[in-house]
């Protein structure tokens, strides 16, 4: 239960992060915040994953925190040209 309470949590700091940074205004919701930072997160993990030794990541690190934010940013960018957002 804490673990999905973490996750909708640390997905809306990473959604209205990635808001904050994508130039021009992003008009959504809460529910749809939470989705792109979640989902940002899954994104960049998934790609740091196949990227590291072994196929597993080692942690949470700043690094990790900003390519979840790129891929935030990079969902509400296929979301506006998909019409979505």
């Amino acid at each position: 239960m804490f673990n999905l309470i973490g996750a909708v949590i640390s997905g809306f700091i990473i959604g209205l992060l990635a808001r904050w940074f994508y130039p021009g205004t992003v008009e959504t919701n809460w529910v749809v915040t939470v989705l792109l930072g979640i989902g940002g997160s899954l994104l960049a993990g998934t790609i740091t994953a196949s990227r590291s030794p072994g196929g597993v990541g080692q942690g949470v690190s700043r690094a990790g925190c900003f390519a979840s934010i790129l891929g935030g940013m990079a969902l509400i960018f296929i979301g506006r040209q998909l019409g979505w957002i």
